[in-house]
């Protein structure tokens, strides 16, 4: 369900994102169909739901753009409203092929593939980078943390 055109509800991890550019009203996982930001953010958000909740999602992902604030130049919220949480992605997000937000996205699972492995060790990162969707856009999980 979405609130306006770019901003989305996540009550829990079984909750069915709408985009207003899906054609058939759900974002499909396959390969094919992962072609924006704004795509990969949602099954990035569900992925990590699945494991490790909804709450801690969102304060996972607010500490990654948090992080990653000074290198993406549209800004990104996650925010609580009530029991369910809200994200809100650059307009520019949904467009299929976005390098640009392509790679702002790239920046932002950076920083929360550090937070991840710093506070669950290798088992979240290697589930994320398992996706196939998230390899084939050169968005990396791998349980190493860069040296920066």
């Amino acid at each position: 369900m979405y609130l306006d055109e770019f901003t989305w509800k996540a009550r829990d991890r079984n909750s069915t994102f709408s985009p207003p550019w899906s054609s058939d009203g759900r974002v499909s996982r396959s390969d094919q169909d992962m072609t924006s930001a704004a795509e990969l953010f949602d099954l990035l958000w569900e992925s990590l739901a699945d494991v490790v909740g909804t709450a801690a999602t969102a304060t996972l992902l607010r500490r990654a753009i948090k992080r990653a604030a000074s290198q993406t130049p549209e800004p990104i919220t996650v925010a609580r409203n009530g029991l369910d949480y809200e994200y809100r992605l650059p307009e520019t997000w949904k467009q299929p092929g976005n390098e640009e937000a392509i790679g702002a996205l790239r920046v932002v699972a950076a920083e929360l593939r550090v937070l991840l492995v710093e506070l669950t060790g290798p088992v979240v990162v290697r589930r994320l980078g398992r996706l196939a969707a998230f390899r084939k856009r050169g968005i990396n999980f791998t349980d190493e943390v860069p040296n920066d």
